[in-house]
C-alpha cells in the first residue's frame, strides 16, 4: 500500500519532527509541569489525536480548502489563539495548589486531553503543514491514496504520543517534584500561563 523507500524517509523526517521542540511540545511542557505526569502524557495523546484528524482532513482533500479561502484561516488562528489567551488567563489565576505525582483527579487528565486536542486542531498552521508534509511521501502510482494518507498518519500519530508522552511524563514529574510548596507552585503556574501567552502571540502574529 506504501511505497518502502518513501515511507523509510518519511520515518526519519517524522522523527526529527518529533523530536524538534515547537509549540506543542511547549504546550505540552507545561501542562504536565503543573498537572502532574499523567495529566502531561493525557495532554501529549490529545495532540497526537488531533495530528491523526489533521492527516484524515489531509486524504479527504478538506485541508486544502485553506489554500483557497483565506478567510477561514485566519479565523481559525484567531480562535486558536483566544483559547490560549483563554488557558493563560485561567494558569495566571490559579490558586497555586501543590501538585501530586500520578495524583491528578481524572476530570484533571480530561481536560487535558481536549485542550492539546482543541489547541493543534485550531492551529491552522498544523493543517498547511499536513498539505505539504504529507504528499511528498505518497506515490500516486500505487493507487489507495487514502489509505496511504492514513498510514502515515497513524505512523505520526504512534511517533508523537511516544516522543511528546515522555516529555509530558518527565517534565509532569520535575514539576511534581519542585511542587512542594505553594510559592514554588504559584510560580509553575505563572510559567504555565506565560507559555501559553506566548504560543497566543505567536499564533497571532506569524503569517503563513
Amino acid at each position: 500500500m506504501v511505497d518502502t523507500s518513501l515511507y523509510a524517509a518519511f520515518l526519519v523526517a517524522a522523527f526529527a519532527l518529533c523530536v524538534t521542540p515547537g509549540p506543542d511540545m511547549m504546550f505540552i511542557v507545561a501542562v504536565g509541569a503543573r498537572g502532574g505526569p499523567l495529566t502531561g502524557v493525557t495532554a501529549a495523546v490529545g495532540v497526537a489525536c488531533a495530528m491523526f484528524v489533521h492527516a484524515v482532513a489531509a486524504a479527504l482533500g478538506l485541508s486544502a480548502l485553506f489554500l483557497t479561502l483565506p478567510t477561514l484561516y485566519h479565523v481559525l488562528r484567531w480562535a486558536g489563539a483566544a483559547y490560549l489567551l483563554y488557558l493563560a488567563v485561567k494558569a495566571f489565576r490559579s490558586g497555586g495548589g501543590p501538585v501530586e505525582a500520578d495524583a491528578t483527579a481524572d476530570p484533571g487528565r480530561r481536560r487535558a486531553f481536549w485542550r492539546g486536542a482543541v489547541t493543534n486542531l485550531l492551529n491552522p498552521k498544523v493543517i498547511l503543514f499536513n498539505v505539504s508534509f504529507l504528499p511528498q511521501f505518497v506515490n500516486p502510482e500505487l493507487g489507495h491514496i487514502r489509505e496511504q494518507f492514513l498510514v502515515l498518519g497513524s505512523t505520526i500519530t504512534v511517533m508523537g504520543v511516544f516522543v511528546d508522552g515522555s516529555v509530558g511524563l518527565l517534565s509532569g514529574k520535575l514539576g511534581a517534584l519542585l511542587a512542594r510548596s505553594r510559592r514554588v507552585s504559584r510560580g509553575l503556574d505563572h510559567f504555565s500561563g506565560t507559555v501559553f501567552a506566548g504560543l497566543a502571540v505567536r499564533l497571532a502574529t506569524t503569517p503563513k
